[in-house]
């Protein structure tokens, strides 16, 4: 048995734009046996979500532990750009001041990169991080290992496959895909974890306990899996997009210019066409779950696994195709919000294996599970508790201000979410007039249990009346907690600059995230 005493190594395991039933555990049409491994030794959260479902302020939210406007990281343009301006230490760093060697492989998404930050005038941080291994050009960290300078070759080809996609690779064509003429371990993801187990063989510091992060970049489209992963599907086993009865469904981001094309895309799709995106996707899923798979027996051969907390995530899904054709992120609805999330390992107690948490669990979960775990001390003033813990939140909360390449941050859009019901609000336009327009105020209301792919808006219907009103007061009372509990000053006297806050409550008296956005 490990010593319930000693730190236990901290494995964290990311994907990105997974969504939370692309795993065989929920859905035997995909193909993730490592992953499943974990579910059946650990415990799968089958009600987590993400707490912004884009890429920066999801995982800005997740490694500082705060809900994304505590971070002032709202949607994809906004950033900290020097550590000054972040309102905490993100985990790497306060797992480094426990004794933990924290490695970081794979996509961080600060938007620091050398490249940006010069441009700027900042140099840019690792954030607690010693090791560091990066493919994607645009964040490169300060003197970490590059694809583009260790593989030169295999990362202009890959440049090359992928240019026709253009930026972010979310359009029409990025969702076709093709199959990438690119081998496996010279794929981004297969040199991630190429670098993972080098570092493991020539990197470990054997005398500290292990944070080991590696994040990699599929199925985030262009979905083009590397010849051999396409074949363990069959076009006759992918099931076709659903399609509402009555036509395209309300959405609350109404027409957005780059959803329409993808939509447009959709309609002129055959029904096999659109199949073969979900099997591209699949396929995706399987690529790093293989990749994963090296990398877990890696870590077992070594003994890293014997004390050991492993924690599997996505930092949003994917809507591919639901509701009338949407693709990608970008909005509160199930297929963007929800996540796969899994916690096992020696730390899980094994009453709790292989079992299915039922909870509203969220990512700003996550931060304080790996802390506790290494020994911190549980810090009540976060909107998030430890997934070992009993607490049992009311109901899961995620927001949304535009995505990021508007001209201007769009008023909020606040979701509360329970396992039965969904409750959305949203202002139409920009953020900085939005208290004029209150009376334009847009609200959606979701039966899950009945309408799970949220085709039916149910907001005015008077016989929701009540669960309306309710989930209202549960929204507007949780915002007004976790804004009043973060930053936490301990009494009326405590000093302006935050100092007494800091010895006592670690960084929740800081106030930089006014100054972020």
């Amino acid at each position: 048995m490990p010593d319930p005493y000693s730190q236990p190594n901290l494995i964290f395991l990311m994907t990105d734009q997974q969504r939370w039933d692309a795993l065989g555990c929920v859905n035997p049409v995909v193909k993730t046996p490592n992953l499943d491994v974990l579910a059946r030794k650990g415990i799968r959260f089958s009600q987590a979500i993400c707490n912004a479902p884009m890429c920066v302020p999801s995982r800005y939210s997740m490694m500082l532990g705060l809900h994304p406007s505590q971070c002032g990281v709202r949607h994809n343009s906004q950033f900290c750009p020097t550590d000054d301006l972040l309102p905490r230490a993100p985990l790497a760093a306060r797992l480094q001041e426990l004794g933990y060697q924290p490695a970081g492989i794979g996509k961080t998404h600060w938007y620091l990169g050398e490249t940006l930050g010069k441009g700027m005038g900042i140099r840019p941080s690792r954030r607690g991080f010693e090791f560091r291994a990066q493919a994607q050009p645009l964040q490169r960290e300060p003197d970490a290992r590059w694809m583009a300078e260790d593989a030169p070759d295999a990362f202009a080809r890959l440049e090359a496959e992928n240019a026709e996609y253009g930026g972010g690779k979310e359009n029409a064509l990025g969702y076709r895909g093709k199959t990438s003429a690119v081998a496996v371990d010279d794929q981004y993801d297969g040199w991630l974890t190429r670098q993972a187990l080098d570092f493991l063989d020539h990197g470990r510091d054997s005398s500290r306990p292990l944070f080991f992060y590696l994040a990699l970049d599929y199925p985030h489209p262009g979905l083009n899996p590397p010849a051999g992963y396409e074949d363990l599907y069959s076009i006759d086993e992918i099931p076709d997009c659903p399609i509402p009865p009555g036509g395209r469904p309300f959405d609350h981001l109404g027409e957005d210019a780059r959803n329409e094309e993808r939509i447009d895309d959709w309609l002129k799709k055959s029904r096999e066409e659109r199949r073969m995106t979900t099997l591209r996707y699949y396929a995706a899923c399987s690529f790093v779950d293989d990749m994963f798979g090296r990398t877990l027996r890696k870590l077992e051969s070594m003994g890293e696994l014997d004390d050991a907390l492993i924690v599997f995530l996505s930092d949003h899904g994917d809507m591919l195709g639901d509701r009338w054709g949407r693709y990608s992120k970008y909005c509160l609805y199930e297929g963007s919000v929800r996540v796969p999330l899994i916690l096992s390992g020696s730390r899980v107690p094994e009453t709790r294996r292989g079992t299915v948490d039922e909870r509203c669990a969220e990512l700003i979960d996550v931060a304080p599970t790996l802390m506790e775990a290494g020994g911190a001390p549980a810090e009540f003033c976060l909107p998030g508790r430890s997934l070992l813990s009993p607490y049992s939140r009311m109901g899961g909360f995620a927001e949304m201000h535009g995505n990021g390449y508007e001209a201007a941050q769009r008023a909020p859009l606040y979701m509360w979410r329970t396992r039965d019901w969904k409750l959305i609000f949203h202002l139409p336009g920009d953020a900085l007039d939005a208290e004029l327009r209150l009376d334009q105020a847009v609200g959606e209301l979701y039966n899950l249990k009945s309408d799970p792919y949220e085709w039916n808006n149910v907001y005015d219907d008077p016989r929701n009346r009540d669960v309306r009103e309710r989930l209202t007061r549960e929204l507007l009372l949780h915002l007004a907690i976790v804004w009043a509990r973060y930053p936490y000053r301990p009494s009326a006297r405590a000093p302006l600059d935050g100092g007494a806050g800091r010895s006592e409550h670690g960084e929740g008296a800081s106030s930089a995230s006014e100054s972020v956005s």
